[in-house]
């Protein structure tokens, strides 16, 4: 049987909260998410059940009005006050706002900047970190998970789609779980990580979750692998090489007719003939004033994914290409539009690495399972219940 090459490494301070067994980490039963990562923050409010939620400061359990559970936090040079009301009731290093059954959930409003109200479950503690106020949400995994898939999936895709997503967002979130522990934290709620909005409206999603509940998916090594996914292929996936530079077994191109039909399946852009061999010339150093390799790149064609626009000895990397011209895919061909302009015909949304999401959801819909959409966009995996990896040993 196989076992695996390389063990998940955790500190000390994570492991006694997430455990270890064996080879391999049992799955965390609470992730720390940092909140609003990408904003600085100055003030939010906070809207809970006094019945049900309480507040420690800097060590101390608060007593409050259970009148009005309402607290504004803000920003104070270093240190968070907490406003019950229209009055400051304290200035604090550390808070932290807790319930006993994490299944509870609160309403947060940030107000500096300004964003809508979204809901959360669980714990949260509020610090001050780099001229601003941090939140950290403590969360069941699968709570974080849920959240995950909505933001990633929206709330109107099919149940099935919802467990592949549901699979591929624990398997990033586990293979990832110290990406910031060195900052007090697992994974922050921004694309860095995974996209995270709090508790998902969509009540599907925890039946999703439920139904893969701790499936992971990992490679022939048992490695948990990288759950790469884009929004549309275009109709062929990419190579993991050919993008990221590093060969793997389970991203692998494959033919994709799932997604030719999609809305992200096709897109146009259109230039300035000038302005792109400009750009050639001055980006890539190519040699326009050659009329064979000026042609080459004016007609320019991909019936299947290619690297490079490529002439002799020069090549244009196509991942560079689409990066400096903000284009949705380097899936596209060039054509002359007129005597002054070409267009960008193009295929897809994304790297195209892994699973095409709107692919996937047109899978679901036709009524294939999870398990057949997970195999058909990875090669060479198996889909496997984490805490049942360390009894693989070697023969």
């Amino acid at each position: 049987m196989l076992k695996a090459r390389r063990k998940i490494v955790v500190p000390l301070l994570l492991a006694l909260v997430f455990g270890l067994f064996s080879s391999f980490f049992v799955p965390a039963e609470f992730v720390y998410i940092r909140l609003f990562a990408h904003l600085k923050l100055n003030e939010f409010e906070v809207m809970m059940s006094p019945r049900v939620y309480r507040i420690l400061a800097d060590g101390s359990s608060l007593e409050l009005d259970q009148n009005n559970f309402n607290f504004k936090f803000r920003w104070n040079n270093d240190s968070v006050q907490l406003i019950q009301g229209n009055e400051v009731f304290g200035t604090y290093a550390y808070i932290k706002v807790y319930t006993e059954d994490p299944l509870n959930d609160l309403k947060i409003k940030l107000i500096q900047p300004d964003r809508k109200i979204r809901t959360y479950q669980g714990n949260f503690s509020c610090s001050v970190f780099d001229g601003g106020l941090r939140i950290i949400n403590e969360i069941l995994l699968d709570n974080y998970i849920a959240g995950v898939t909505e933001a990633e999936a929206g709330s109107r895709s099919s149940l099935e789609f919802y467990k592949v997503q549901a699979i591929l967002a624990r398997t990033f979130a586990l293979a990832h779980i110290n990406k910031h522990v060195d900052e007090g934290f697992n994974l922050c709620d921004q694309v860095h990580c995974q996209a995270y909005f709090g508790k998902p409206r969509e009540l599907r999603i925890f039946s999703a979750i439920e139904a893969t509940k701790n499936k992971v998916v990992v490679d022939e090594n048992l490695n948990l692998i990288t759950a790469a996914f884009h929004s549309n292929s275009g109709g062929q996936t990419a190579n993991s090489e050919d993008v990221w530079g590093s060969k793997t077994t389970y991203l692998r191109s494959v033919n994709d007719s799932f997604s030719v039909a999609m809305p992200n399946a096709r897109w146009e852009r259109k230039m300035l003939t000038q302005d792109w061999l400009s750009y050639l010339k001055l980006k890539h150093n190519y040699p326009i004033e050659d009329p064979s390799a000026k042609e080459a790149v004016l007609n320019f064609r991909q019936d299947e994914r290619k690297v490079f626009i490529e002439i002799n000895q020069y090549k244009v990397p196509l991942k560079g290409v689409r990066q400096d011209l903000q284009l949705k895919s380097t899936f596209f061909s060039i054509r002359p539009l007129s005597n002054d302009s070409i267009v960008f015909t193009g295929k897809g949304y994304g790297h195209g690495l892994g699973m095409c999401q709107e692919g996937a959801m047109c899978m679901g819909k036709k009524g294939y399972t999870y398990e057949q959409i997970l195999n058909f966009y990875y090669q060479n995996i198996l889909l496997i219940d984490l805490h049942k990896l360390s009894f693989f040993k070697d023969e």
